[in-house]
């Protein structure tokens, strides 16, 4: 089965956000400030890429879809950490209607095939499991006669971190909620050419059948100032602890998340 695993890299699109802009210009102009940037690729580098860098089960897709403004400074900043993982494409889209050109991004490197096409995806500040697509293909070849009945089946890892990355180190708080993206999945039969992005994650039990784990750590979901989802009013604030030395170490082995690393990258 083909893995795709989507993120948008500031995509300068129409809808996808929950803060509202009046115009695309303003828009840009948040997505490319300078700092936010800075911010974001140090949160990418530090904590995203290394588990994608990792993974035991390499026959996977990341792709990473930017804008086609995206500023050319940066464009080079992101093909240099991307250098050294073969898995990683880069798509530079025009301006249009967010789900539909998430849609079109990943049905452009699907490829033809009688098995389900299994799909995740992750903000620039969320990593998985060093494991994660070894997993979810053999948990979706378990259930195989479902995934041959239905259109879509989603498969849902559900224990993993919320975390805060700074100079300081990392502060984390233990979750298990259904739904929650980083470690979560989609696998669409071979002639649904929808992407993941077509559905709100909280809403999937609605929409398909959910396979459900909760038996041990799969994801790290990055929270700052700077998400998105955070911006709104009546968000929940986390209760974030640093790491233990056991759970400094569960995340080096786990996620590939070294706490020096991310000291030194988010320092500057």
């Amino acid at each position: 089965m083909q893995v795709i695993g989507l993120c948008r890299f500031s995509y300068l699109g129409e809808g996808g956000f929950q803060v509202e802009h009046a115009t695309l210009a303003e828009r840009a102009a948040f997505l490319y400030d300078p700092a936010r940037l800075d911010a974001r690729f140090r949160a990418f580098e530090a904590v995203t890429l290394p588990a994608m860098r990792g993974q035991t089960d390499p026959d996977f897709t990341l792709l990473v879809v930017i804008g086609d403004s995206f500023p050319v400074a940066a464009r080079a900043r992101l093909d240099r950490l991307l250098a050294d993982i073969p898995q990683a494409v880069v798509q530079a889209h025009p301006p249009g209607p967010h789900r539909q050109v998430m849609r079109d991004a990943i049905n452009s490197i699907r490829r033809a095939a009688a098995l389900p096409c299994l799909q995740f995806r992750m903000d620039d500040d969320d990593a998985v499991a060093l494991d994660f697509v070894a997993r979810l293909r053999a948990d979706a070849a378990r259930i195989a006669p479902l995934l041959a009945d239905e259109r879509h089946v989603a498969i849902d890892y559900r224990s993993g971190f919320a975390a805060h990355f700074g100079p300081d180190g990392i502060g984390a708080v233990a979750i298990n909620e259904p739904c929650w993206t980083p470690a979560l999945a989609i696998a669409f039969a071979p002639q649904v050419d929808l992407s993941i992005l077509n559905f709100a994650h909280a809403k999937l039990p609605r929409m398909m059948p959910l396979l459900s784990f909760s038996d041990r750590p799969m994801f790290v979901r990055g929270i700052s100032d700077l998400n998105d989802s955070r911006q709104k009013e009546g968000i929940k604030p986390h209760r974030f602890q640093p790491l233990t030395p056991d759970e400094r170490q569960m995340f080096r082995k786990t996620f590939g998340i070294d706490q020096a690393r991310v000291k030194a990258i988010l320092r500057g």
